[in-house]
């Protein structure tokens, strides 16, 4: 007899061992169950119903011929619970029997989202693991939901809530719905700094992306909070104070914090200014072969005295980098090595230029493009895999691409590839709306209300392809034109090519007392001659028709009467330098053309026109505009150049004055008769009116200057004309709305002559979708 003595704890121990050793051995689970002598006979699987008997053996350890180990068994266990296809797994010995019993996880039969409203299926479906015939489990089902969750506070909803529901089916299938309560957008109630002294919360508010919730905010997601967004944002500001010269700045936190509702945050960024420098030494150190560094000079932009700025180190850089690629430099690195001198707070910067690692296009990525081809975006880079990296290139790359107006985000970065000799440029684009649906729209006392309907795809198909559609109608213009433009013509990246079918007829009763009527086509190419010089030619055949011509009109518009038919060859050259084709701020650009009409037809003449722009952004937002057109037609062997060939001034041309409200006139039947030269100034500057910047509000104040003169047949016709100057002065209004932009125009005339006609306003109106 074996003896136990010792406290109650203790017997209630080994009690309990008793109990659990017993409980085991009952399951036929202990050790000594499966220690016991024998080798497996058979391994019998029961309870599947889809998984064969051999798959379920396929993934235990042990097999038929193998001994009832105790530690083999219980990987074999672990082993099926692992394939995520059994909810259940219990094994037991029945002689030389293993016998394993499994319930499977039922299959997923379908798959739905029920509430979503602003996030829709198609958005949710590639974020989730599970989906129809896939093996359900409760550990996927939970991922997809935190998965779902993640989506919404994306998208600014951090109330949102998904309820996950399961549907049993025939056959050991479920329907899985989750449902989805979206909860309201979790708004930024209000933002704030620490640490700012010199620069106030207003103005800092006004250089990050995200905004304080507001009425007015009702069409853009800024004032929903967005954790990427906040971190955009810190590099928003550090870039502000560093190019208001702090250039030890340091954002050291933005937080936060979700009231408890959970609707709104309040969101805090701490700042360390530090102190402001000023430029102190410049300097331009060149390490490269036959290249002094006083030739470099010239394109610096940062200047002793002046605040440091750390955007114009960045801008000088770009430029040094471009003109030395120009010079054959591909492999070049520029070092802005700076020099603090916090005693008198100003930065001593040398700008040290050396040999870089010769480095080589390994490749080019595109991602995000759902609609366009890749060689659409490929025929844009200035660069080719293979080519001599070059980071002047690659800028010119990624504004190439953005002047295509196809998206709404582009990334453009190089990262090393295969080797450090190698580079892998990696584009990432978000595409937006191409089709265009814009309204135009004016009115002046002179020319009444006028409507414009243009219906235009600029990507068509994914291929860069432009096809457009435009109607214009009113009581005195009906207009349908049809075009079309391939930018890469025979899928050749340097020509482009296109045409125009139009039929137009306009009622000229009010200026001119006939209607005209249109009808042909046109043929285009144009082709670079260098990077920001484009040559271009056309051919255009067309009939006109001067018709129901009043009875007291002009003698000389009544000699014209009936129809012509114009065969036209033109050529253009085009240098375009601004920033951007969008939007322009910075650049100018220059427009020549010739057209010669007498190619066969009835019309013989030569025309020339040269048309001028540039844009300079004197403070940010602040733009000013200053264009100049001029042009002059005449004819040739002997012919008059007729009224509908002539120039006719006024209306958008000319602010302040009516559509072919300048220019020669009949003295007695005051019909314009248009003239044979011209020419136009404007200058423009568009400003912030003070205003939240997402309103989309902007002022402008204007000049328009112009005048055309000279006509031909004026035998026995008394008419008006004069060279003389005209001008106008005025004020605009711009919203950037959803819809597009619109534009309203007060101009008053301050040097006009007694015989022209005025409008003093005017408006237009665009969308797209």
């Amino acid at each position: 007899m074996v003896r136990i003595e010792g406290s109650r704890g203790g017997s209630r121990r080994i009690g309990t061992f008793v109990l659990l050793a017993t409980l085991m051995a009952w399951l036929g689970l202990g050790t000594a169950a499966w220690a016991q002598d024998g080798l497996i006979a058979e391994i019998r699987v029961e309870g599947n119903q889809r998984v064969e008997p051999e798959t379920v053996r396929s993934y235990m350890v042990v097999g038929a011929g193998d001994s009832f180990d105790a530690a083999g068994i219980d990987r074999s266990l672990k082993a099926l619970f692992a394939t995520g296809l059994f909810a259940d797994v219990t094994m037991r010995r029945e002689g030389d029997i293993l016998l394993v019993r499994v319930v499977e996880n039922p299959i997923i039969n379908r798959l739905a989202f029920e509430g979503n409203q602003r996030v829709k299926d198609e958005e949710l479906e590639p974020e989730v693991q599970l989906r129809p015939r896939v093996v359900y489990t409760r550990a996927k089902v939970q991922s997809d939901v935190t998965r779902i969750l993640e989506i919404y506070r994306r998208n600014g909803r951090f109330a949102a809530s998904v309820e996950p529901k399961v549907i049993q089916q025939p056959q050991n299938r479920v329907d899985l719905i989750y449902e989805i309560n979206e909860g309201p957008t979790t708004e930024v109630r209000r933002i704030s700094f620490v640490g700012n002294t010199q620069f106030s919360d207003s103005e800092l508010r006004g250089e990050i992306q995200t905004k304080e919730s507001a009425w007015y905010r009702f069409l853009t997601s800024d004032d929903t909070y967005d954790p990427d967004r906040l971190s955009f944002d810190r590099e928003l500001l550090r870039r502000f104070y560093l190019a208001e010269g702090y250039a030890d700045v340091a954002i050291l936190s933005a937080s936060a914090d979700l009231t408890p509702d959970r609707h709104e945050f309040f969101i805090t960024f701490t700042v360390e200014e530090g102190q402001r420098y000023d430029f102190g030494r410049i300097r331009v150190k060149s390490l490269l072969k036959d290249l002094p560094s006083t030739e470099l000079h010239q394109y610096v932009k940062t200047y002793p005295g002046l605040t440091y700025d750390a955007d114009k180190v960045e801008e000088t850089i770009q430029d040094l980098i471009e003109a030395l690629g120009s010079r054959g430099y591909a492999f070049v690195e520029i070092d802005p090595r700076i020099e603090r001198h916090t005693d008198t707070r100003v930065i001593d910067l040398t700008y040290d230029i050396s040999e870089g690692p010769r480095v080589y296009v390994e490749r080019i990525n595109i991602e995000g493009n759902v609609r366009t081809l890749d060689k659409v975006i490929r025929r844009e880079f200035r660069l080719a895999e293979g080519d001599a990296f070059s980071t002047a290139k690659l800028r010119r790359s990624e504004q190439r691409i953005r002047n295509l107006d196809f998206f709404e985000t582009i990334t453009v970065n190089a990262e090393e590839g295969s080797s450090r000799d190698q580079a892998v440029i990696n584009v990432e684009v978000a595409e937006k709306s191409t089709g265009e649906l814009s309204f135009n729209a004016g009115f002046s006392t002179f020319d009444g209300f006028l409507g414009n309907v243009l219906l235009s795809e600029r990507n068509l198909l994914g291929t860069g392809q432009e096809l457009s559609l435009g109607f214009t109608l009113s009581t005195r213009r009906s207009e349908i034109d049809l075009s079309f433009t391939d930018p890469a013509f025979l899928d050749r990246e340097d020509l482009a090519a296109g045409f125009d079918i139009f039929n137009k007829s306009t009622n000229l009763q009010r200026e001119s007392s006939f209607d005209r009527g249109e009808l042909g086509f046109a043929l285009r190419a144009s082709y670079p001659l260098a990077e920001d010089l484009t040559h271009a030619v056309r051919y255009t055949l067309r009939r006109d028709r001067i018709s129901d011509i009043d009875k007291d009109a002009s003698r000389i518009i009544q000699e014209q009467e009936g129809s012509a038919v114009t065969s036209l060859v033109g050529q253009s050259l085009t240098l375009d330098r601004l920033d951007s084709i969008v939007n322009p701020t910075e650049g100018y650009t220059i427009r020549v053309a010739q057209d010669f009409a007498g190619l066969a037809g009835d019309v013989q003449y030569v025309r020339l026109q040269v048309n001028t722009a540039a844009y300079h952004e004197f403070a940010k937002n602040w733009v000013g505009n200053l264009s100049v057109n001029e042009g002059q037609i005449f004819g040739i062997f002997g012919d008059d150049v007729r009224i509908i060939d002539r120039y006719f001034l006024g209306g958008s041309q000319l602010r302040g004055f009516g559509a072919a409200g300048v220019g020669p006139r009949d003295r007695k039947s005051d019909d314009a008769l248009g003239g044979k030269s011209f020419w136009t100034a404007s200058a423009e500057l568009t400003f912030p009116l003070g205003l939240p910047e997402e309103l989309g509000l902007l002022g402008r104040v204007f000049t328009d200057f112009g005048a055309t003169w000279d006509t031909d047949s004026t035998t026995g016709v008394d008419v008006r004309d004069s060279a003389l100057p005209r001008g106008s002065l005025g004020i605009g209004l711009t919203y950037i709305s959803p819809l597009g932009p619109l534009k309203l125009d007060f101009a008053f005339p301050v040097v006009k002559q007694d015989f022209d006609e005025t409008q003093i306003f005017g408006f237009n109106f665009g969308t797209r979708f």
